[in-house]
């Protein structure tokens, strides 16, 4: 059967190019230039070529399209702050419309809100966000909400107190979002991952983990060009590597590390090679920071395994700069780079050597701001404030404008039709969004990219399956799209699902053996059982001789029940006098963090303790729309005590609670309190609470949310086997309370001391 192909082009071809249009905040070129003219050389905060300055906080940068402005921001103070995407007149700074969201089971602070810049189809016009709490969405260019998937509830998506949250990047007929997850099954270890979801329907195409476990979080953005035939992203990674993988696929191609920490800033494709700069100590001295230029060999080195991307070596090392940056990511004129140190240097790099030619002290600090290339200035904001405007030369630079903005510096400045915008973030000081040029609007800038060598399609080797993976309840139907492509990750024209064999089966290497519950009916898709019990699996689809897989659980709606007593126990790998069954197949964020063991003559679920990296688990055992239900658990700590008189004083215990409506509600073991939270900094609510380790309670909590949207939180524990209180031990009010949200598992060990969790209900209220 002869396969006609179809060609992606990412945001470096020309279809995905509007005239005028500011896609992304690296730009068209995809690299901090801007082909922008008659921008301001001056320009005074409250005077001179000031547009206009507002009050919207936040670190992101603004995007540009058919005369709209789209920028993430933040809002509102304590438990009803809440973040979003903002869609601006660029004339005035007036919002046209706006779509905002709470945080939920964080602890980003106040001033790392609103750390991504939206992305914009040029195709469509609709605008991608990712929320710090990872909430990944799209919408119409008049606010219509087309699509949204919760990143944590769904995949395992960690949070971060600095709130790292990377730019989503649209290509042909992806968008795709990268995130540290801990998913289920083989993506249950924390892994630095990068996922594709169709643009138009919120289906995920594929998901990807080129790397190894990450040392840190990694918010570096994918960048897509085109190597050896095959159109890629690079991007930096939570391990300290640069990745390279197939932008169709998500295949992992090649990667080479570079240091002992995580690399947040985005790399920059130079000519036939990769620039990345890195802030974390370096892997062959004790020294910190370094930017280097990669250059792959044409013929990589065999791959580990299948499926695993070719290690280089230092041979692929064209040269090296001793420039140190942890987020701030480089700029490029021509074959000059402009790159921002940590301590707010910034150097001028030639691209082809490395060579430091020059480099201008602009402060003290620099954390996440990039510089803007345009007009043959840059465009530098400072953390502190300041704000520069800089003529560079081949010896050094001159300084054009110098002005101190209100609050701190962290987003990137954008530019379009004439004028440039830049946002500043604080909790303590007033904040602005700053628009600097004339009052008369110039001409948007146009830029065509060269359009790609459409080769000629090979045959197809491999088949993705759309949806890659699926979350259903017990007689859902899900239909399934047959997308062909061949060796090089091009996709070919796709396969009817009728025509392809269907089967359920096991991968090999997994570790848990289950299969999906339901059959394959005559049309393709997939009948999920009816019966209300848990199951997960794969599902693998074969055409002639090219195979595609693909993977799913399928949770009932509530009532929700788990005991533990089903799961068999098995001597651990580790030690053989710990007998352990891993955790439900179909939970989210389980693996490694949490075990099935035996204790006081009962199964139940274990906060693990052996690795210190998962010391937090939020696991999710439901569906994500579900709202006003009760969770019930019983729960336990360990722990160690120390009689003071005719007082016992607690000295070591954790934290075990459960997840209600994204809500956390937790006992606090060294503190004898329960806590009620959802983001520890804003809304947080305790009470003391005395409880003891290695005895049993039962945890009960309710979420109940008005038709006004306000929310009512209700906790009470008792000595597991006394009759339940009557009385609440907690209740909270929350004005702007969480409308739904997946149920969970918490526990937190940073004593040493393990929790557990038995008899696990979720019910309605």
């Amino acid at each position: 059967m002869l396969l006609a192909v179809v060609l992606l082009r990412g945001c470096v071809c020309a279809e995905d190019a509007a005239p005028g249009g500011w896609l992304s905040w690296r730009g068209p070129r995809q690299d901090g230039s801007s082909d922008e003219k008659n921008l301001p050389e001056k320009w005074t905060p409250d005077g001179e070529n000031c547009l206009w300055a507002r009050e919207l906080p936040g670190q992101s940068s603004p995007v540009f399209h058919n005369g709209r402005m789209y920028i993430m921001a933040w809002e509102g103070v304590g438990p009803d702050l809440q973040e979003g995407l903002y869609c601006l007149d660029p004339e005035t700074g007036k919002t046209n419309w706006s779509a905002k969201y709470n945080d939920f089971l964080s602890d980003v602070i106040y001033t790392r809100y609103a750390s991504a810049a939206p992305a914009i189809d040029a195709s469509t016009g609709n605008i991608y966000m990712q929320g710090s709490q990872g909430i990944l969405a799209a919408y119409s260019s008049d606010g219509k909400l087309l699509w949204s998937r919760s990143l944590m509830e769904e995949f395992g998506r960690l949070t971060f107190p600095n709130g790292r949250t990377a730019t989503p990047v649209v290509y042909g007929r992806l968008v795709v979002a990268t995130a540290m997850t801990a998913n289920w099954g083989a993506h249950g270890p924390a892994g630095h991952r990068f996922y594709a979801f169709d643009k138009l329907s919120g289906e995920l195409v594929w998901a990807s983990q080129p790397g190894e476990r990450p040392r840190d979080s990694s918010f570096s953005m994918p960048v897509s060009g085109v190597w050896n035939g095959q159109r890629v992203f690079w991007s930096g990674g939570g391990d300290g590597s640069v990745y390279c993988f197939n932008a169709d696929t998500g295949d992992p191609i090649w990667r080479y590390t570079i240091s002992r920490g995580g690399l947040n800033a985005t790399v920059l494709p130079y000519k036939d090679t990769v620039v990345a700069i890195h802030g974390s100590e370096n892997l062959d001295s004790n020294s910190v920071g370094r930017m280097v230029c990669i250059r792959p060999p044409a013929q990589l080195p065999a791959p580990a395994a299948p499926g695993q991307p070719a290690v280089l070596d230092k041979s692929c090392e064209v040269w090296r700069a001793d420039v140190c940056a942890f987020t701030s990511s480089p700029a490029l004129a021509g074959n000059r780079i402009y790159q921002v140190d940590e301590t707010a240097d910034l150097h001028c790099i030639d691209a082809d050597t490395g060579k430091v030619l020059w480099k201008q002290d602009l402060g003290t600090y620099e954390r996440t701001s990039s510089p803007l290339y345009a007009d043959g200035k840059l465009y530098i904001p400072v953390f502190d404030g300041d704000f520069y405007i800089i003529r560079p030369g081949e010896k050094g630079c001159e300084i054009l404008s110098k002005v101190k903005l209100e609050g701190n510096c962290c987003g990137t400045p954008a530019a379009y039709a004439g004028r440039v915008y830049v946002q500043t973030t604080s909790i303590k000081e007033p904040t602005k969004l700053y628009a600097m040029g004339t009052a008369k609007a110039g001409v948007p800038a146009q830029w065509t990219p060269p359009p790609l060598a459409a080769a000629a399609p090979g045959d197809a080797k491999k088949i993705l399956i759309v949806p890659a993976e699926i979350f259903a309840r017990p007689g859902q139907k899900l239909n399934f799209k047959l997308q062909p492509v061949d060796a090089r990750g091009r996709w070919l024209a796709p396969i009817s699902a009728d025509l392809a064999q269907w089967e359920l089966f096991i991968p090999p290497t997994a570790r848990v053996k289950s299969m999906l519950k339901g059959a394959f009916l005559p049309d393709g898709a997939f009948q999920a059982d009816p019966a209300p019990v848990p199951s997960a699996g794969a599902i693998k689809a074969t055409f002639k001789d090219i195979v595609g897989t693909t993977r799913g659980r399928i949770l009932s709606d509530l009532p929700l029940k788990e005991d533990f007593e089903g799961y068999a126990l098995q001597p651990s790998e580790t030690d053989p006098n710990v007998k352990f069954a891993y955790p439900p197949l179909g939970w989210i964020g389980g693996r490694l963090k949490w075990e099935v063991r035996e204790r006081d003559g009962n199964k139940c679920f274990v906060k693990t303790i052996d690795n210190k990296l998962f010391q937090r688990a939020f696991t999710f055992i439901g569906h994500t729309d579900l709202s006003n239900y009760t969770v019930q658990a019983d729960v336990m700590s360990d722990g160690v005590t120390r009689k003071a008189g005719d007082k016992v004083k607690i000295v070591k215990m954790s934290e075990v609670g459960v997840i209600n409506q994204r809500y956390a509600i937790i006992l606090k073991g060294t503190f004898q309190q329960i806590e009620i939270n959802s983001n520890v900094e804003r809304v947080q609510f305790t009470a003391p609470f005395a409880w003891r380790p290695n005895i049993w309670y039962t945890l009960k909590t309710r979420v109940e949310v008005d038709t006004n949207g306000a929310g009512t939180i209700r906790a009470k524990v008792w000595k597991k086997g006394d009759p339940e209180p009557e009385k609440w031990t907690l209740e909270a009010r929350h004005e702007t309370a969480h409308r739904k949200g997946a149920p969970g598992i918490f526990g937190f060990s940073p004593t040493d001391e393990a929790v557990y969790v038995d008899n696990v209900s979720v019910t309605k209220n």
